[in-house]
């Protein structure tokens, strides 16, 4: 996964679709943005790229702020959040490590220090229209040479809401006081595993997609087994889900948006693109 994915529901929409009991959106945290984020987090944006905040689902104890752990005397419950991409852990002391952590794989979940603890009690819903991956062409090359890469959207074939398994941290900023706006970040990655049959001609990797059955068990913050884990994991392999199509170049610019970027590109204007269902070559 390149790291590019669309994101175009409305908090409404996701709060019905994704069983939402808490609509937490509100609730201010610590952004990495130098510069108001376009569109503003949680509005519909076709483009959600790394280190901007994007609604996520998760399951915990209502709280004022968006850091620290749940009151204990409250129930956990369902929440849409707004959080950054890019997993940044608690111990790390520098939040920058979150631009090399917006993809956790799943063949080191549950082995690597930086996921392994957030994979056991903080797992999250990553709600997605579909993902955008680029294809490097076996025959096309660009002006310097190096294969040229065709990027293409990813969604769901059916009508079921499309979401990602992720999991989220908390990281203290040191420099804000403990009632501060920006005293916490917190953060997410999405899983990643190896690609289905058809999506592996764009690329290896995709999202690891969670069925509807699946959401209450990842998100259950009780179940820290990691046996559990490993086998939600292996479940959620179901091929055959996804549809995709070569959308505009233009996506590879973090500027652009609309829904103009899902948009199918002509067959005339593709150049040595690979077909994922037929693997035949399109454009010479």
């Amino acid at each position: 996964m390149c790291g590019r994915y669309a994101a175009s529901a409305h908090p409404g929409e996701l709060i019905e679709a994704y069983d939402v009991e808490l609509d937490a959106t509100d609730q201010p945290s610590m952004s990495l943005l130098k510069n108001p984020q376009t569109p503003p987090p949680g509005q519909p944006d076709h483009n959600v790229a790394p280190s901007k905040q994007a609604p996520v689902v998760l399951t915990r104890a209502p709280r004022g702020t968006s850091g620290g752990a749940g009151a204990e005397d409250q129930p956990a419950v369902r929440q849409l959040r707004l959080l950054t991409w890019g997993l940044v852990p608690s111990w790390a002391k520098d939040r920058s490590v979150g631009a090399r952590m917006i993809n956790a794989r799943q063949e080191t979940l549950l082995d690597k220090p930086a996921f392994a603890r957030a994979a056991l009690a903080r797992r999250a819903l990553v709600p997605i229209s579909g993902w955008y991956e680029w294809q490097r062409s076996p025959v096309a090359t660009d002006a310097r040479g190096r294969p040229r890469k065709q990027p293409f959207y990813v969604t769901r074939a059916d009508d079921l809401p499309l979401a990602l398994a992720g999991v989220y941290e908390f990281w203290r900023n040191p420099q804000a006081a403990p009632d501060a706006d920006d005293a916490w970040l917190v953060t997410y990655a999405v899983v990643t595993t190896a690609a289905e049959p058809g999506l592996d001609r764009i690329h290896d990797r995709q999202p690891l997609a969670l069925e509807p059955d699946q959401w209450d068990d990842w998100l259950d913050p009780g179940l820290m087994d990691a046996d559990d884990v490993r086998s939600m994991v292996d479940a959620a392999h179901v091929p055959g889900r996804f549809q995709a199509w070569p959308v505009d170049r233009a996506v590879g610019s973090a500027a652009a948006n609309g829904p103009g970027l899902v948009e199918p590109v002509p067959a005339e204007a593709l150049v040595g693109v690979v077909d994922p269902v037929t693997g035949e070559v399109l454009g010479g």
